[in-house]
């Protein structure tokens, strides 16, 4: 599939593939056969809309030679920009195949900037790990205000990609979790440091995420509940001229608070998107987010460069002004 993508539209195009899930083994002592292997999943971001109709028919050409047959799934109502086809071998999903067409992702994104009503952000975490999820993120043209993680390969790349496009550059900074909470990161902030080690961290950690005007935590479960580290983190941040969104990854979280007594502009999330990775679930967290947003005025709603989460916002977003909502970038929200 990759080699026949690849020739049908050139070199130039973005293509990844992973698995879905891990194969698992077959549950012997049950006696019965294990799941279906994974499927395999494919991100193909076109550069011009003309190489769709030679990518498809590309593909189509692979599976039948295979026996699969092409089950097309698309945004509903659909849009234009994102297709998807999954090929099935029987009843069984071998491939899910997304393909970002972005007509207009070079076009500048700019915020509704309205005067008033309900205005609601929408941070997309995570960026830095690879190009696929970043490169299909870019082919929304909404204000998202794309927090990007430190020290990765793509990190400094992806945050000049979306100051270019004109997203708004966030720094998701690293911090300490509660034992067995998550992987920590190669480089985090932890309970206990110094002002001077906080300081020469942030500082660098700044250097690979160039164009950030903010900060929010990522992971941070300890770390945000430690009033001495955060007074810390602000005074940074309070130097730097820079605003602090607390992701609130624990419910004693006490970074907003901190940043609000240290002078530092800020927020913080009231809804996370994708906890649970299927279109349906985030739909339904969009329109919790919709929904907070027109009770309080405003809402933060984080996700993260999943394909489901992309396909949901692709198709909840455009009638989102409609319905009285600005979708603003986060930094009109912090005060």
């Amino acid at each position: 599939m990759v080699f026949a993508a690849r020739k049908a539209v050139g070199k130039g195009v973005e293509i990844g593939m992973r698995p879905e899930t891990p194969p698992r083994a077959p549950d012997a002592t049950a006696g019965k056969p294990g799941p279906a292997p994974a499927v395999d999943l494919l991100y193909i971001t076109l550069h011009d809309s003309a190489q769709l109709g030679a990518l498809e028919s590309a593909l189509d050409r692979v599976a039948a030679s295979h026996g699969l047959t092409r089950s097309e799934i698309a945004p509903a109502p659909p849009t234009p920009g994102l297709v998807r086809f999954d090929y099935l071998s029987g009843s069984h999903r071998t491939h899910a195949i997304h393909i970002f067409v972005p007509a207009a992702r070079r076009q500048p994104i700019s915020s509704a900037r309205a005067g008033s009503g309900p205005r609601l952000a929408i941070i997309i975490d995570d960026i830095g790990y690879d190009r696929l999820g970043a490169e299909a993120l870019f082919a929304l043209p909404y204000p998202f205000t794309v927090s990007v993680l430190p020290n990765l390969p793509y990190s400094t790349e992806l945050a000049e990609e979306a100051q270019r496009f004109g997203y708004k550059v966030m720094l998701h900074l690293p911090m300490e979790s509660t034992n067995g909470d998550a992987k920590p990161e190669a480089t985090e902030l932890h309970v206990g440091m110094s002002q001077e080690e906080v300081g020469r961290i942030l500082s660098r950690m700044l250097e690979t995420v160039p164009y950030a005007s903010g900060v929010n935590n990522h992971q941070g479960s300890r770390a945000t509940t430690d009033p001495q580290l955060m007074s810390e983190v602000m005074l940074v941040l309070r130097e730097r001229d820079m605003f602090f969104i607390d992701s609130r990854t624990a419910p004693n979280s006490v970074a907003y608070s901190v940043a609000r007594r240290s002078g530092v502009p800020s927020a913080y999330r009231t809804v996370f998107l994708d906890d649970i990775q299927t279109r349906e679930a985030t739909l339904q967290q969009l329109t919790l987010a919709e929904r907070e947003a027109q009770k309080e005025g405003w809402a933060i709603a984080i996700g993260h460069p999943h394909p489901t989460t992309l396909h949901a916002l692709a198709e909840f977003l455009p009638a989102l002004e409609s319905r009285g909502v600005h979708l603003v970038f986060v930094s009109e929200l912090v005060r």
